[in-house]
């Protein structure tokens, strides 16, 4: 109010700028909210950096992983969210939805016309990798995908396997190596961890009890040699699986 006596605002201006002001208030409430991850061993200045967006302008991945029920999808969803509130596309989808669309497309002889759709966003969520394993062509899709938005678009994945286990995902560790190369070679990764919070309550409320731990531990994924590099794979590609996708897609 004394701002605006003091600028002799109208009434319509003072009300249009006591409205920005409530909706501001309310939306850094809203992400507050939505990026606190009870019970997790998430470092919060990791958060604030990832708040300030640097990593959509460095086109940069963040990839989230951790077991079911931590909050990853939380967190992702809320930084997409504070990407669209600065001005950035983006666009959210489960992983076997994505590998799903993208294979009906190829299927459909329209793959490199779909392709651009995943390609458009600043901002791609790609959430639940790793929940059903891919097949060859999936693996392939989403290689050829990883590879287009390569330095031009962020990713923002979650998972709940560690790199470890992504051989088992793609079904081939040298396709899984290259795709974690490009994903991995400017990102930020995040190891949530500290037990689900909802089943946390669950069992404080006696309803379920604890199980025995089970750690498996996964071979860690060499490098694919010299006579197999993720190229190799293309021309197997052109013969059955999904094609490269060209520069334009």
């Amino acid at each position: 109010m004394e701002q605006a006596a003091k600028e002799e605002a109208s009434y319509e201006d003072f009300l249009h700028q006591v409205l920005v002001t409530e909706l501001d208030a309310r939306w850094q409430r809203y992400l507050k909210t939505r990026l606190q991850l009870p019970h997790s061993s998430l470092d919060e200045r990791e958060v604030r950096e990832l708040r300030t967006l640097r990593f959509v302008h460095e086109a940069s991945n963040v990839i989230l992983l951790g077991p079911p029920g931590e909050g990853k999808t939380h967190l992702a969803v809320a930084l997409a969210e504070t990407a669209i509130r600065a001005g950035q596309a983006a666009y959210f989808l489960t992983a076997h939805d994505l590998v799903d669309d993208l294979g009906r497309a190829y299927r459909e002889g329209r793959l490199d016309q779909r392709m651009k759709v995943y390609l458009a966003p600043k901002v791609l969520v790609i959430d639940e990798m790793g929940y059903l394993p891919l097949d060859e062509m999936g693996a392939t899709i989403f290689f050829q995908l990883v590879s287009a938005r390569y330095e031009r678009g962020s990713i923002i994945l979650t998972s709940n396997k560690s790199f470890g286990d992504w051989g088992e995902i793609f079904g081939d560790p040298i396709i899984a190596t290259a795709i974690l190369d490009r994903l991995l070679h400017h990102s930020t990764t995040i190891s949530i961890r500290g037990g689900s919070y909802p089943l946390k309550q669950r069992r404080k409320a006696g309803l379920v009890s604890d199980p025995q731990a089970a750690v498996r531990q996964a071979p860690a994924l060499s490098r694919p040699p010299a006579s197999a590099t993720p190229n190799s794979r293309r021309p197997r590609a052109a013969q059955g699986s999904a094609p490269a996708a060209g520069p334009e897609s």
